[in-house]
């Protein structure tokens, strides 16, 4: 599950080798004349992935969406179907969870348990498909703000794209979180 304190994270997607060249992509045609016309583009790098993406089902953000609910106030068991029975789940920190979801559950609970109050602000989020690879994906930035019991609070910004199977059940996800900015103080001459 996300947030779990091991579980920092998130490159967008995959490196998986394509074997068609994506690096020659035509931009779509307005049907409205009003529109100047795209020209052919060609880019600088091919994707190792896809670069075939359309906006995806917006039910696996509604899911996704629901899970970071159930995050915030402790109720991870309303969550336990909105996963495959084998998830992996890869983390900044260099931690990586393969396994079932009966395992993730009871993990994530014993983590989310150790937090305290926890708060999301969502900044964004949308659904993808990888039209080449028919694969759904749901991006998403958020704020997480937790407090202990001591009342010390915890801000990350994280960002994560999760996967779905063809039942609406994710069964991938990697999580990535911002590195908190060092105070950047002039060095000034010394007298």
């Amino acid at each position: 599950m996300r947030k779990i304190p091991f579980f920092v994270v998130i490159t967008f997607l995959a490196a998986c080798n394509s074997s068609t060249d994506k690096s020659k992509m035509e931009t779509p045609k307005s049907a409205d004349s009003t529109m100047p016309k795209q020209e052919s583009l060609t880019y600088p790098y091919t994707a190792d992935y896809s670069s075939d993406f359309e906006i995806g089902d917006a039910k696996n953000a509604q899911t996704l969406l629901q899970l970071y609910k159930d995050f915030d106030n402790n109720t991870l068991d309303n969550s336990k179907n909105a996963f495959a029975e084998v998830d992996t789940m890869i983390f900044a920190d260099g931690n990586m969870f393969v396994g079932t979801r009966d395992s993730l559950i009871t993990l994530a609970k014993k983590s989310r348990g150790m937090m305290g109050s926890v708060v999301d602000s969502v900044h964004a989020w949308v659904p993808l498909r990888s039209k080449d690879r028919n694969e759904e994906w749901v991006l998403i930035w958020s704020r997480e703000i937790s407090t202990d019991a001591k009342g010390k609070k915890t801000v990350r910004e994280l960002q994560e794209t999760w996967r779905f199977d063809k039942n609406g059940k994710v069964n991938l996800v990697y999580q990535y979180q911002q590195a908190i900015p060092k105070m950047m103080v002039p060095e000034h001459p010394k007298k």
